[in-house]
């Protein structure tokens, strides 16, 4: 924040590209930095903050609690809003860059990344990005479609994503009921035949991104039992390094759950199984998928760069239906060259747009509090086009505090 000049007569004008958790972070962050500053938020979708409305999972409300200081932070007099304003098609950068002291590109990651093997685009096979924001109501994916009619799903991954989307998947219709999942997802999900679920990780027990409450909570789910290899969870000696670290005290927490899941005798009808070293070879069916051939795998490397490397044998797991969970990854933004998503805030007056990250990692979904109503976003579309941008503004623009974002659940 030390680069921000304060010498202007007027307030800095910043634009921030993006409402979600690094759009609000970069709101708060510019508000106590001192300088006299009037902050515009824009956004594509129609009400603000992203990853925690349309990213966290239905049944982990508290997680979206952070939306409290966010609303409190929009509705501060320097801050407005913009729903419904695609930047790159509405407004350009080359425009916002022209009427803003400033411009923070805070757009995030929002597609999935590519298992890149053969078949994973048959039908069946999904992005887990796509199953998420469609149990949460996000416009883009409301009328995406999966057939849970099949008996096995195979999810690719060992994140907290994944996690959520086994969670969503295994759980009775009345669970799901109580959430603010979407009636569309709930009505799809009340016809789900599943009995198998597999979550498939390229590595080990000591390199899973689990955290330890989900862990735990897959052990609760009516109807399921939690089965794996006893064997993989033997550690190798640099993994038994990487556990002993001390910033290796979520994976031993997560080993002593695993651990009780593989002593755990099998009491339930449905089955949620954990398969390690287990690399995506190929993905198999006719015009829909039906099996995922997985090659086991050994590590190799140092301390906490081991990587995942082919053995030769192979294995197959029945599959209905796939969801990739493998990570997220940012597509360009039109006027600022290669993807955006992932640095830090530097807020200064160059020409050249400022970059904040980070991507979905800050979690997920839907959440409570909406910004008052704001006015006709066309007129403040062609307000920003046509008028500079310092100039007083009347009529239709939401005035400081204020936003142009419609309450309510879109979609």
């Amino acid at each position: 924040m030390t680069h921000v000049m304060t010498s202007h007569a007027d307030p800095l004008k910043i634009a921030i590209v993006g409402s979600g958790p690094s759009g609000f972070y970069a709101v708060e962050a510019l508000l106590q930095s001192g300088p006299d500053v009037e902050i515009d938020l824009y956004d594509r979708i129609p009400v603000p903050f992203g990853l925690v409305r349309y990213g966290v999972a239905p049944d982990h409300q508290k997680l979206k609690e952070v939306t409290r200081v966010f609303t409190r932070l929009a509705l501060d007099q320097r801050v407005r809003f913009f729903g419904n304003v695609t930047v790159g098609h509405d407004v350009s950068i080359a425009e916002l860059q022209e009427l803003y002291d400033a411009v923070v590109i805070a757009s995030g990651a929002g597609v999935d990344r590519a298992m890149n093997v053969p078949g994973e685009d048959l039908n069946g096979s999904h992005a887990a990005v796509d199953f998420v924001g469609w149990y949460n109501g996000h416009p883009d994916y409301r009328d995406c479609r999966f057939d849970l009619s099949g008996e096995h799903a195979a999810i690719v991954g060992q994140g907290n994503v994944a996690i959520d989307v086994c969670r969503i998947l295994a759980k009775t219709v009345d669970e799901l009921r109580k959430t603010d999942i979407a009636e569309h997802a709930l009505d799809a999900l009340a016809r789900s035949r599943l009995r198998t679920i597999t979550i498939v990780g390229r590595r080990g027990p000591a390199q899973m991104k689990f955290t330890t409450k989900e862990l735990r909570e897959l052990g609760t789910l009516t109807g399921w039992d939690v089965t794996l290899d006893p064997a993989d969870l033997e550690l190798d000696e640099t993994s038994a390094v990487e556990m002993a670290a001390p910033q290796a005290a979520v994976a031993a927490k997560n080993l002593e759950v695993l651990r009780g899941y593989a002593a755990k005798p099998r009491s339930q009808p449905r089955e949620i199984r954990i398969r390690f070293f287990s690399a995506p070879h190929r993905v198999e069916g006719d015009e829909r998928i039906k099996n995922l051939v997985v090659e086991r795998t050994r590590l190799s490397g140092p301390a906490f760069r081991q990587q995942a490397e082919g053995t030769g044998t192979y294995r197959d797991i029945a599959a209905d239906v796939l969801f990739r969970s493998i990570g997220y990854a940012a597509l360009p933004l039109p006027g600022c060259g290669a993807a955006v998503a992932g640095s830090a805030v530097r807020p200064s007056l160059q020409d050249r747009p400022e970059r904040c990250g980070p991507g979905p990692r800050c979690r997920r979904s839907r959440c409570a509090p909406h910004l008052r109503d704001g006015v006709d976003q066309e007129g403040a579309d062609r307000h920003h086009r046509h008028q500079p941008r310092r100039q007083h503004r009347n009529g239709g623009e939401p005035s400081r505090g204020q936003s142009s974002a419609a309450s309510g659940r879109p979609g």
